[in-house]
């Protein structure tokens, strides 16, 4: 096991745009550039920089085409701009 501190650790993640906004950025995403890096935006942090739906609750894949039918309203389409205006 291998203690790292909290400037180090953050640093240490998969995710060079979450490490990127932590500390360290020019260097960060210099390093990411030169390298190729791809980021897999699994995480939370990553999808808020780039403004995408967050991984949890109703930005899960499997809640997005979710219909509710309530007595009384007209069923419309609802797209991922949509949720992300709301």
């Amino acid at each position: 096991t291998i203690l790292l501190g909290i400037t180090k650790a953050s640093l240490a993640t998969d995710s060079f745009l979450s490490a990127a906004s932590f500390q360290e950025t020019a260097r960060v995403l210099t390093d990411a550039a030169i390298e190729g890096k791809q980021d897999s935006l699994a995480g939370l942090k990553e999808n808020v920089i780039i403004g995408k739906l967050i991984p949890a609750a109703t930005g899960l894949p499997r809640y997005r085409q979710l219909t509710v039918a309530v007595e009384g309203y007209k069923a419309r389409e609802v797209d991922e701009l949509d949720i992300a205006a709301s």
